[in-house]
């Protein structure tokens, strides 16, 4: 949520994972309480930021986290524990 009076540092965080990756980030602040109850329960979601890579809701900062891991796991060719594939 982004207000005069606060600034959600997890939804900057969000924010700058995916840019410092190389990808373009469109972001929709939400500006009250009102619209951050609306998102949690049109997504089903117990916090925000929420993040969607297109249509696909990945969830939140600490689910983009665990995603970006994911894809960097699946490029080097290492499974998600860190294990060579084979």
């Amino acid at each position: 949520m982004s207000t005069p009076e606060h600034i959600c540092a997890f939804g900057l965080k969000s924010l700058d994972l995916p840019q410092r990756g190389g990808f373009e980030v469109e972001d929709h602040r939400l500006k009250n309480r009102a619209e951050t109850d609306a998102l949690m329960v049109r997504e089903g979601a117990d916090t925000t930021p929420q993040t969607f890579v297109g249509a696909n809701r990945v969830g939140d900062h600490d689910d983009l986290r665990c995603h970006n891991k994911a894809r960097k796991a699946d490029r080097s060719g290492r499974d998600r524990r860190g294990s060579l594939r084979r």
